[in-house]
Parts: structure tokens; C-alpha cells; sequence
């Protein structure tokens, strides 16, 4: 069967977000990206209508059309449909494209927050799922700090390649790992609330007092 979308997407802001996701590969880099997200999407259509334990790998492949070794090119384990994302790569590019006076903190939040508004427009609900199984299942919350990890060490690599600091740098571990601590903190907030309000620019708010706090 194919994929739909959820009903609560927006048709715009998913090719939006397709192009966002898109844009730095080639074709079949693009085809690969959309195989993995249909099976993401699938995974996310049965945990919500059946639940995480009540929902096999075989029935997710079932669901996307694919077969099980597809699923597992793709996705190693069932936690990784949760724990892993595709915006690493935009976030990477979005930050190298920075102007190289800028500050750290601007061009952070330049590379985070234009990418976050257009995925939550298309991935809202996803979201919320997400860090409802993210509280609920032990296995899927040990690995997601090892993702932070990879995450962080990405952007620190890119960060210290535009000033010349060490590869590593402790100054620049501590502010990224903040940045990322803050937006994870609201996306918890918003979660925490339903999905009332705005992610994006709660994110912004923790952004703005994360900055307050390395420049005071």
C-alpha cells in the first residue's frame, strides 16, 4: 500500500520539508531519503493508532511496502525510528552557509530555528509521539543521548572549521551542548503541554536565554 500523509499535514509545508530535506543530495540519495521517511511514517501511523509494544517490525514493513530487510537497511533496530531523524544534514549545511563573521551563537541559531519552523509545520504531530515514547520507553530514552552526542560532535566539528579552534574544543562543546539542551528542554515544554503553542519559538525563548548566559 502506499503511504499517506496524516490528515493534520499540511500538503505545502511537506513539500517544504521534503525540499528542506532534499535539497544538498542527489537523485538517489533523494530516493533513499524517501524510502526512509515512508517507513518513518508508517512506524508513526501504527504506534499511534496501536501503541510501540503492539507494533512488529514486520507490520511496519507491511504498512510501507517494503520488506523487512528494507526496514532493516534503514532502521537497525525499532528505537531508531524514534531516536534518529534526518535534519542533522540541514542543520550541517544550513550552518556552513553562515556568514564566516558572524558569531557562534547567530549563526547556532540561524542553522536551528528557519529549519525547526518549517519541519514543525509538517511534523507536529510526530513530534509530540515522539517524546511520548521518548517518556515511556526505557530503550528508546537510553539511546537518544548517544544521538545528542552525535549531534553536538557534528556541529562542534563545523564550528571549529569556521574559527580555527581545536577540533573538540571545550568552549565550543559546552555552548553547542547547551544550544541543544535548551531546544530539547522546550520541545519537553511543549510536549509537556499538549502541543499548545509554538516549538519553534519556545525553542527561540531558551535560545535567547541561553545566550544571555554566555554573554553576560
Amino acid at each position: 500500500m502506499t503511504p499517506a500523509p496524516p490528515k493534520s499535514m499540511d500538503p505545502r509545508a511537506a513539500t517544504d520539508l521534503e525540499e528542506l530535506l532534499s535539497a544538498p543530495l542527489g537523485l538517489r540519495e533523494r530516493k533513499k531519503l524517501k524510502t526512509r521517511r515512508a517507513i518513518r511514517a508508517a512506524a508513526f501511523r501504527l504506534f499511534a493508532a496501536q501503541g510501540w509494544d503492539a507494533t512488529t517490525v514486520d507490520r511496519i514493513a507491511a504498512e510501507a511496502d517494503v520488506s523487512p530487510s528494507t526496514f532493516f537497511r534503514y532502521f537497525p533496530t525499532k528505537e531508531d525510528l524514534v531516536i534518529t531523524d534526518d535534519y542533522d544534514p540541514v542543520m550541517e549545511a544550513a550552518l556552513r552557509a553562515r556568514p564566516p563573521d558572524e558569531s557562534v551563537m547567530e549563526s547556532l541559531r540561524q542553522a536551528i530555528l528557519p529549519s525547526l519552523r518549517r519541519i514543525i509545520g509538517s511534523e507536529g504531530d510526530d513530534m509530540l509521539l515522539r517524546m511520548r515514547l521518548l517518556n515511556e520507553v526505557p530503550a528508546i530514552r537510553s539511546r537518544s543521548t548517544l544521538e545528542m552526542i552525535r549531534s553536538r560532535d557534528m556541529l562542534v566539528t563545523v564550528l571549529a572549521e569556521r574559527t580555527g579552534r581545536p577540533a573538540g574544543d571545550l568552549g565550543l562543546r559546552a555552548l553547542v551542548s547547551a544550544v541543544l539542551a535548551a531546544c530539547s528542554e522546550a520541545v519537553d515544554y511543549w510536549s509537556a503541554n499538549d502541543g499548545r503553542g509554538n516549538v519553534a519559538d519556545l525553542c527561540e525563548q531558551a535560545l535567547n536565554a541561553v545566550a544571555e548566559g554566555f554573554s553576560g
